[in-house]
């Protein structure tokens, strides 16, 4: 399932929304459902009082996760007979809580939804609320590539608050300057080359915070691994076609050998988490570090030394099957309903769920440097950033290593990736773990 939805660019239709204007389907006439999403409509006066439980993994301080808390904040201040009690979970922790509630059918009201291989079993076990019955309100709003991650046996599940791009490579335009290169490296070949060259003169290459062990995985080797095994690898190790054991694969989890071998990233790499990577790049602490596109408010938009910092890709690998301009891309942030809410339950979540996908937390969005997979009007003064990510991002999209991957590989390669950055393990080792867990877990789905 999760092919389909990123086979065809998510870029393709983020593209267009730059394109919109006043044309869009945010425009003033009409009074279509599109038109009115996300306003709630007007509370009655007497309503029943109900409350929702919602659960997300909002904990760090990215602009977009302070926006969806206001805006939840907001639809209680306009529905005074709806309260909602959240609850906050670290995102390292978030998917097994899901799946351990799930499993003992304990699902709270609404929560965050992962795509792809995270929401099928979900979908499985019966948990889910289908969304069909509102699905008008964002009539025209959504590509049907935007949608298609929430989507099972034509069923819709929830739409998607962001589009994310997990491995932008951020460069500090300065230090890599210092070392002789006006631009990042278009080869595999030159970025070992200025990791060398940046060593030798006292500068830290890559900023790495692996504390809670995702990023390693999610925004380094969904951009390494693409490059040299191509983007129907992980489906095809899913369909038994493949396996991660073939060279290809070695070689990509070779490049982290590599650059721990370099003495490439900062030493604390593994005791370091992703807001503290964050502000040792900001600080100039280190050249390189790979992460979100969502980081791009905080890095560039919000700083006032944000010119200083290029954005690219991981570049193209000899030998590679891999085209070095596409970018890992995935649909993030739909809120699921439970498959229990009845009665004015249900109709209070329907009405959060418009509130919350509305037209302005789009506009909200993007004026925070975010990219969105709505179609609605950009806001004035559309930041130059968001222009270059939207640019930088259109060529192609990849597959996110853990929304395609089974969930035993996702947990084996985390693990076996920080063994590598500690010299306890090889690529050749790590792989072969990676294959016996996706073995088992694909033995045990065939049960």
């Amino acid at each position: 399932m999760a092919k389909r939805w990123l086979q065809t660019t998510i870029a393709a239709s983020i593209a267009s929304v730059l394109a919109l204007g006043a044309a869009g389907c945010g425009s003033n006439g009409g009074g279509s459902s599109a038109n009115n999403a996300g306003t709630g409509g007007s509370t009655p006066a007497k309503q029943e009082q109900v409350t929702l439980s919602i659960m997300y993994n909002w904990t760090t301080p990215n602009v977009d996760n302070g926006i969806y808390k206001e805006r939840i904040k907001k639809f209680q201040e306009e529905h005074p007979n709806i309260k909602i009690e959240a609850e906050d979970v670290q995102s390292a922790q978030y998917r097994t809580k899901l799946r351990t509630l799930a499993a003992g059918k304990k699902m709270p009201d609404l929560f965050v939804l992962y795509p792809g291989v995270d929401m099928d079993p979900l979908v499985s076990a019966g948990v889910l609320m289908p969304i069909d019955e509102i699905m008008d309100n964002w009539k025209g709003m959504f590509s049907d590539d935007a949608l298609a991650g929430y989507r099972v046996d034509g069923k819709q599940y929830a739409v998607p608050a962001k589009s994310t791009y997990v491995d932008i490579v951020y460069y500090n335009k300065e230090l890599l300057a210092k070392v002789g290169y006006t631009e990042f490296p278009k080869t595999y070949a030159d970025l070992i080359d200025l990791i060398k060259k940046l060593k030798a003169a006292g500068i830290t290459p890559l900023a790495l915070g692996n504390k809670e062990r995702w990023p390693l995985q999610s925004s380094w080797m969904s951009a390494i691994a693409d490059r040299f095994t191509g983007s129907d690898f992980l489906y095809k190790v899913n369909k038994g076609e493949a396996k991660y054991t073939d060279p290809e694969f070695v070689k990509a989890l070779g490049v982290i050998e590599e650059f721990t071998n370099l003495d490439a990233f900062n030493p604390d790499m593994n005791t370091m988490d992703v807001v503290q990577v964050q502000d040792y790049f900001m600080q100039g602490k280190a050249a390189i570090h790979i992460t979100s596109s969502t980081i791009d408010a905080k890095f560039r938009h919000q700083n006032p030394q944000g010119d200083n910092i290029g954005i690219a890709l991981f570049p193209a690998v000899e030998g590679g099957k891999g085209d070095p301009k596409k970018t890992a891309g995935v649909v993030q942030y739909g809120i699921g309903a439970s498959s229990e809410l009845k009665g004015a339950k249900k109709e209070a979540a329907f009405e959060f769920l418009k509130y919350f996908f509305s037209k302005e937390l789009y506009q909200t969005l993007m004026s925070n440097g975010i990219i969105v997979p709505a179609k609605v009007e950009p806001p004035e003064g559309t930041s130059k950033y968001l222009k270059e990510m939207i640019e930088l991002t259109n060529k192609g999209t990849a597959p996110v290593f853990d929304a395609v991957a089974l969930i035993p590989v996702k947990d084996v390669i985390e693990n076996g990736l920080q063994a590598i950055t500690t010299k306890q393990k090889t690529a050749e080792q790590v792989a072969k773990e990676m294959q016996a867990a996706q073995e088992k877990a694909a033995a045990s789905q065939a049960k």
